[in-house]
């Protein structure tokens, strides 16, 4: 269950980032956005052929829920877009990093491991660059009391 809901999450992050980049007109988003193309891109490529070993049938693309949220996204542009997908992006990242990380310490397949690994330590910082981009645009996640 885990590969395949991290494919769909690389899928959903190369796609965000195809759209981030028609979309924004924000220079520290489109570098943050042709990363996430680049780095997500290289991630399925490598989690491509261990989900096959494992048995996993590799999803055609994002799940639904991913999906949904990247419909409402193609309505913003702007300003409201890049705050909505950098909010995105750090919900996301803080997300799958605990993810990763957990399946790292738990899996008992070896290769799996180590890509679980080397992928964590890219989402993390994928992490800290965005969330460096939410304070310098202002961007941050209202926290709830």
């Amino acid at each position: 269950a885990f590969v395949k809901k991290a494919l769909e999450g690389s899928m959903a992050e190369v796609q965000m980032g195809q759209l981030a980049l028609q979309k924004s007109s924000d220079d520290q988003v489109k570098q943050f956005a042709q990363r996430m193309v680049d780095d997500h891109g290289k991630m399925l490529e490598q989690m491509k052929p261990a989900a096959q070993q494992m048995g996993v049938k590799v999803p055609d693309g994002p799940s639904k829920g991913q999906m949904k949220n990247m419909d409402k996204m193609k309505g913003l542009s702007g300003d409201a877009f890049d705050q909505a997908y950098i909010k995105d992006m750090v919900k996301d990242h803080k997300k799958d990093s605990s993810d990763f990380k957990q399946e790292a310490q738990s899996t008992q397949n070896p290769q799996l491991k180590q890509l679980v690994t080397e992928a964590s330590q890219t989402i993390d910082s994928h992490l800290q660059q965005i969330q460096q981009i939410a304070q310098s645009k202002g961007t941050t996640q209202k926290a709830k009391m």
